[in-house]
Parts: structure tokens; sequence; C-alpha cells
């Protein structure tokens, strides 16, 4: 496989300035988990860490292997994370009203992950298939890493809200319409993170569910 030119790439690369914001966003909710669980700070930092870059060290880290993971060839991934842990040691107790903006800033930095996973993979030379899966473990992996941390089932296992599924509908998409139908990738990319962002806050606001396959049974029937 091709990789795509790099002059390409930057152009539809993730703004530094939003993929912090992201960072200090996803933080703050490993933060969160932390601080309900009376941890000390320093594993509320390393939750918030695990968070904040976990998905991003997954795909440098298992799958692109080109060097060390971009979160830690820039200091300001670390600030941003420091960033997430004073504001939500700051603004605990205020939380819970501010649940649902995070909610939505949380399904555009899932939205921006996916394809910047995407399409860091196919710049390593991936298959289109690999590619799909590493802009999804991009997006969805810190949460996996937060759960694991805290000896909780991942999400990713349990019956709920479409998050993983919003992922795969824009990182499949991204990858079809850029690397298939060779459609512009700024385009392809701006189309993808729309189809994760609205799929996902419809999701959220409408309170659509996955189902488990086989229904639990009730031993006290």
């Amino acid at each position: 496989m091709t990789p795509v030119d790099e002059p390409i790439l930057r152009a539809v690369a993730l703004p530094i300035s939003i993929d912090l914001g992201a960072t200090v966003l996803f933080s703050i909710t490993g933060a969160m988990v932390a601080i309900r669980r009376h941890y000390d700070p320093i594993g509320l930092f390393v939750l918030a860490l695990a968070c904040g870059i976990g998905g991003g060290l997954l795909r440098d880290g298992l799958f692109i292997q080109a060097g060390p993971p971009a979160a830690m060839q820039h200091a300001g991934y670390i600030i941003a994370v420091l960033v997430g842990c004073v504001l939500a040691i700051t603004f605990t107790t205020h939380m819970q009203r501010l649940s649902k903006p995070f909610l939505v800033l949380d399904a555009l930095g899932l939205a921006a992950y996916g394809v910047v996973g995407a399409s860091k993979a196919y710049e390593s030379g991936l298959a289109i298939p690999a590619c799909i899966f590493v802009g999804v473990v991009n997006a969805v992996g810190s949460g996996v890493i937060r759960d694991v941390l805290v000896r909780e089932e991942p999400l990713l296992f349990k019956p709920g809200q479409f998050y993983v599924i919003a992922s795969i509908l824009g990182v499949f998409g991204f990858t079809m319409l850029a690397f298939v139908f060779h459609v512009s990738l700024l385009v392809s990319a701006a189309i993808a993170m729309a189809v994760t962002f609205v799929f996902r806050l419809l999701a959220i606001f409408f309170d659509w569910q996955t189902k488990s396959i086989v229904r639990p049974v009730d031993r006290q029937g």
C-alpha cells in the first residue's frame, strides 16, 4: 500500500489545540472516577493520564510503532492532563450539572480521534481493515484502560449507549471515502466526524441502547 502524501496528511491533521482540548476533557473523566473512589493525588493523575492519552498510546505503541508516541513528543499533552486534574478537583461538586456538556464535547473528541487514528494508520501503510480498527482503538481505547485500572468490566463489553458503534460508523466512512473512493481527505474527515458526532449525540439525548445477546435469566422467578 502506498502511504498518503505527507502534505495531504498535514492538511487533515487534527489541530494541536483541539487535540489538547480533547485530552483535557478525557482527563477530567478519569480524574472524576478517581475522586469518586477516593484515590490520592498520584492515583488521580495516573487515571487521568490513562483517559487523556491512553488511546493514542495504544495506537502508536501497538500498531504503528514509528518511534516514540505522539503524546511523548510534545509536552503539551502532559500539561493538558494536569489541567484536567485541576479542573476536576476544582469543580468536582458541580460536575453532575455539567455532565451533558461534557458528553457533547466527549462526542466531538471521539469523532476527531477516530479520524486521526485511521489517517495515521494509513500513513504507516496499514491495510484498510487495520486502519478502521486502529481508528476505533484510538477513539475508545482510553476508556478500556481506565476500566481495567479500576478493576471494572470495560463499558466496551456492556450493553449501553451507542459509543463504539458511533466511532465505527465514522471511521468506516472515513476510510471508505478517502482510501477506497478517493474523495478528498479533508472532505472525508469532515463527513466522518459529523457522522460520529451526530450519531453519538442522538444516542445520548434519545438514550439509544444496545441489548445483550441473551436476556438475563430471572433466578427469582
